[in-house]
């Protein structure tokens, strides 16, 4: 079994308020801002961060000292920490703002040094509203204490942060819907290229968006140094601690930090207590609701993001949704598919109307409506969809979860469609096996099924 990380989770001592600065500098607090402001170059904190290999924490796993390498070289730049947290089976940002608020403003304030940035927002998802107030006082307890507003700890470097609430759009967590909503306009994504906020972002200036944990993590690569961090984890895969919310039905859910080479069997049988009831595992999403599913046999996999995009999935969020035996996989999807025909943002038309049109026949399916073709169907539309939207949103969450559910859990569906009515199969009976369909990589989510009566569906 893995060893559990308290970096990101230290407890606080008994009745600290997570918010008191004075409790924070007590426990070396800031510490990682004065040893950057007094003690290193902005040359030397980016390639600091280059050299301890952290991937963005916010879903998609791309190296952070790359994207700070692709800021373009005009000014003004600003900073954005993403906030946003809704992404289905994600609360670890959450955790985050509640119990670390001054280690997230501290590593932004390492970040904005360090790409010659002086005014930031964090954009913090609309629902938090205890959240909003909490950080509001952290960041006047910031600027009280000269971490913040101008010549920061006597250094000459001056820098403003501000809260924005968002008004609960999914949307608004693709750093570009993110960005318009910033402006005040309607969250619709911009396309990449020309797009790319570190070139085009906030106004038409360069831009870092970055989450929340990222942030967290950015102050922990410059208390610790970039040779012990990336010493967590695997080098060759995703280095440093990561936060995993394991929810759903197991016996312990809640946010547990491990690094990337524990297992998500060690995660669901050890960390989280195994299955409740002792019922068995039927499926787990590894990353947040679009992070494709993994089948009880792929469950041995490093939870790193190379190793899970090797399976067709993701590390995503680290928001690990479990169910087992007892679960329909008929209404999960058409949980996860309801949550996506509602939030699209409208744009572009596959998504527009194919992702409502996708919700309306999984309904008819679970509704005991089904018709045979209807799982040829919804594969055919997968394919409309996938690649001709603005944003990744079409694909995910609007196209990885039916696809994925639906070629694995397929002999399910089929039940459903041939008895006129919602079927929970035995288990061995509800899922392919992995020699039964394959994944065409690089993208996530992109399989077919290998099975002859399947042919037809591609």
């Amino acid at each position: 079994m893995a060893a559990p990380l308290e970096i990101l989770t230290a407890p606080l001592p008994a009745e600290t308020d997570p918010g008191d600065i004075d409790a924070y500098l007590a426990g070396g607090g800031y510490g990682a801002v004065r040893k950057a402001l007094k003690s290193m170059s902005q040359a030397e904190l980016i390639e600091e961060i280059n050299a301890s290999g952290i991937k963005g924490r916010g879903g998609a796993g791309f190296s952070t000292g790359m994207k700070w390498n692709l800021c373009a070289d005009r000014f003004p730049r600003y900073l954005c920490a993403n906030a946003d947290e809704s992404e289905p089976g994600s609360f670890k940002d959450r955790l985050l703002l509640e119990s670390k608020p001054h280690q997230i403003i501290e590593g932004m304030i390492i970040t904005s040094y360090a790409l010659g940035i002086n005014l930031g927002y964090i954009y913090i998802r609309g629902e938090f509203f205890q959240i909003i107030d909490q950080m509001e006082a952290a960041l006047a307890d910031a600027r009280k204490h000269g971490f913040l507003g101008a010549d920061i700890l006597d250094t000459g470097y001056d820098l403003e942060l501000y809260v924005h609430p968002g008004a609960g759009a999914y949307i608004c967590g693709e750093e570009t819907g993110l960005i318009e909503s910033l402006e005040g306009n309607r969250p619709y994504p911009r396309l990449k290229p020309p797009y790319f906020p570190a070139a085009i972002g906030l106004w038409g200036q360069p831009t870092i968006v970055n989450n929340v944990e990222t942030m967290a993590q950015i102050t922990t690569i410059v208390d610790m140094g970039a040779e012990a961090y990336k010493a967590i984890g695997s080098e060759e895969d995703t280095t440093g601690p990561r936060l995993f919310g394991l929810c759903g039905h197991v016996n312990k859910p809640g946010i547990y930090e491990y690094d990337s080479e524990v297992t998500l069997r060690e995660l669901i049988y050890d960390a989280a207590g195994g299955i409740r009831d002792g019922n068995r595992l039927k499926g787990v999403i590894p990353g947040g609701i679009s992070a494709p599913i993994l089948t009880p046999e792929e469950i041995d996999t490093p939870m790193g993001f190379g190793a899970l995009g090797k399976l067709g999935s993701m590390g995503g969020t680290g928001g690990i949704i479990v169910m087992d035996e007892t679960t329909s996989m008929v209404d999960a999807l058409l949980n996860a598919s309801s949550f996506a025909a509602h939030e699209s943002c409208g744009q572009c038309t596959p998504c527009r109307e194919g992702v409502p049109w996708m919700n309306d026949i999984l309904r008819r399916i679970r509704n005991g409506q089904g018709r045979e073709e209807d799982l040829d169907l919804l594969l055919d539309v997968c394919k409309q969809i996938h690649g001709h939207t603005v944003c990744v949103f079409g694909q995910a969450p609007g196209v990885w979860p039916v696809r994925t559910i639906l070629v694995k859990y397929w002999p399910e569906f089929r039940a459903c469609i041939e008895r006129k009515e919602l079927v929970v199969p035995p288990l061995e009976e509800s899922y392919l096996r992995p020699d039964q369909y394959e994944h065409i990589p690089p993208v996530p989510g992109n399989f077919r099924l290998k099975t002859e009566e399947a042919d037809a569906a591609g």
